[in-house]
């Protein structure tokens, strides 16, 4: 699903387009009757016990955790900011005369293309009280848009912009409720190709400087080096989704519930689910769109038998009927008592699971032996530790519920006995942020792959055999400005919805050094409604066993390929 305003140190820059936020996935493929999809897909995407094989033999180094977007990348770039933080520049801060860019390599900045997608790191400088200088960093999002209106910067429209062979400039000034201002500036420094460029960035409160840095800005093309797809995962087929932001997908009898959110990257489009007949891939059929008034902001899609359960932010958990699988039949809204807002649902057996963001906070428990009539068992409150902690996300293995608790991090609870959970364990790292995870059995020990969703988010693997002290074994990067979305096991191969970095496929047979073995690029700055949004691109993905991989990306919609 979509997920909520970023804590202050998550910041981005993009130029151009739009803005945008996301969704969660799950468990373990069952046999496919009839070459179709399971008639219950309703079991966690894990791998089946045991699935690490050799050369693994279940030993492994302790790795330190560093966490996300945290440490000191040294300087970014050669030019300066003339004023120190407190000073108020005499020209106003979108003076360009603020900047020293006299160690500049001024005419590269030709490379700079008229439109692009960007994600900028800030390395900010903090004054110590020996003298030195700290650094820490954050990405803000930019996008440049040449002749079809204003570039974006630091979430907001460029009011300021300046742009010729060897210069570029881009501001923003914004009145504050109180009747001061901020204004945000960043100068180019130099671009060695145009794939990326360096600058330097100030930010200013009613005048006075209050941050300075050095920076680096990454465009969001596909990495250097690679191609639209490798590895032999292809595309089957593409379906454009108009309804909303899509963000989840499953499959089941043969249709793709596909839900989408009423907000970020599409203002103004209805939210809501849409149906496709996907009994031939290759050729997907629209056969029902739904769209609820006051009830839009879905984010998160299960199936057990004949019910098909929405997480809703606006309402809690949406019951439809799909005896029809083409035409799903509303049946009630869990819990009745008193909205609640749900972001994702997960089912195990005969429990579903609702993981509720802020406010609510609380993972929701409900018997669904009788599958279309939810009966509430229990209400998981675990302690908050910020503003924007709460149930992300979660997957159900062996007993144990493994919840991403956002800011809190992962959750291990005891949940064979709805009337007595147990929180058995914690993962946390520095700058939290738990938004999903897959669980499996590799040479007798309890694995946890989870992934965080902000800038440099990236793969952990973790040993919870142990709830109670959980250790990092392996992990697996991409850029330092993207981030993960889904995860999904399958044996010892794992899916990863990886926003820009569209969909990697990694062979974990050896978990302490997971090996990417196949790629799609689903993103591309060209893609209708694209936007500079650090939630942009692949977010749903299923692997339902019937041979294909469905997912979901913001921009393109329905993308089916074939399973590896």
């Amino acid at each position: 699903m979509l997920s909520s305003p970023r804590p202050s140190w998550v910041l981005f820059v993009t130029w151009g387009l739009l803005l945008s936020a996301a969704p969660g996935c799950r468990d373990s493929p069952q046999p496919t009757p009839d070459a179709g999809v399971p008639e219950d897909s309703g079991t966690p995407d894990a791998g089946p016990p045991d699935a690490g094989t050799p050369p693994w033999d279940g030993t492994y180094t302790v790795l330190e955790e560093l966490g996300d977007a945290t440490g000191d990348p040294g300087v970014l770039s050669s030019c300066a900011l003339v004023p120190q933080v407190g000073e108020s520049p005499a020209g106003g801060c979108l003076d360009p005369a603020i900047f020293d860019l006299s160690a500049c390599d001024s005419p590269t900045l030709a490379n700079v293309p008229r439109d692009g997608l960007y994600h900028v790191r800030l390395r900010q400088e903090t004054a110590l009280a020996d003298g030195g200088v700290a650094g820490s960093y954050y990405t803000v999002t930019m996008g440049l848009v040449g002749d079809g209106g204003p570039s974006r910067f630091f979430y907001a429209p460029v009011t300021r912009e300046e742009r010729d062979a060897d210069s570029l400039l881009l501001g923003t000034h914004n009145l504050t409720r109180d009747g001061g201002s901020t204004t945000t500036v960043l100068a180019g420094c130099e671009a060695p190709s145009n794939r990326s460029f360096t600058g330097c960035f100030a930010r200013c409160v009613n005048g006075r400087v209050v941050q300075r840095a050095t920076a680096d800005a990454h465009r969001m093309l596909w990495r250097e080096g690679e191609v639209e797809s490798s590895g032999g995962l292809s595309l089957v087929s593409e379906t454009y989704v108009a309804q909303g932001t899509p963000l989840d997908i499953f499959v089941a009898k043969n249709h793709a519930y596909v839900v989408s959110a009423n907000a970020y990257l599409r203002p103004g489009k209805p939210g809501g689910i849409t149906v496709f007949d996907v009994t031939d891939r290759r050729n997907p059929v629209l056969k029902k769109v739904i769209s609820l008034p006051d009830d839009q902001l879905w984010n998160s899609v299960w199936v057990k038998e004949n019910a098909l359960y929405v997480a809703s932010q606006d309402t809690g958990i949406v019951v439809f009927d799909i005896s029809n699988p083409a035409d799903p039949r509303l049946v009630r809204r869990v819990p009745s008592s008193a909205p609640f807002a749900v972001h994702t649902v997960l089912v195990d057996g005969d429990r579903l699971y609702g993981m509720g963001l802020w406010p609510s906070s609380n993972t929701l428990v409900f018997d669904v032996s009788t599958p279309l009539e939810p009966v509430l068992l229990q209400r998981l409150a675990l302690p908050l530790v910020g503003p924007y902690d709460g149930a992300h996300d979660a997957f159900a293995y062996q007993g144990k519920l493994y919840i991403s608790h956002f800011e809190g991090g992962l959750k291990v609870v005891d949940v064979e006995d709805p009337n007595d959970l147990k929180l058995l364990g914690t993962y946390t790292y520095p700058n939290t942020t738990a938004h999903h995870n897959a669980v499996g059995t590799f040479a007798g020990r309890t694995l946890v792959f989870e992934g965080g969703e902000n800038h440099g988010a990236h793969l952990r693997v973790l040993d919870a055999s142990d709830p109670a002290h959980i250790v990092k074994i392996g992990e697996f990067r991409l850029r330092p400005t993207t981030s993960i979305h889904n995860i999904l096991l399958v044996g010892t191969r794992l899916y990863v919805a990886w926003y820009q970095e569209g969909v990697r496929v990694l062979d974990v047979s050896n978990p302490t050094q997971p090996r990417q073995v196949a790629y799609y690029n689903t993103h591309r700055e060209t893609d209708p409604g694209r936007t500079d949004d650090v939630f942009e691109g692949a977010l749903g993905i299923r692997v339902p066993g019937d041979g294909y991989v469905y997912i979901v990306d913001t921009s393109r919609g329905l993308l089916i390929m074939n399973e590896l």
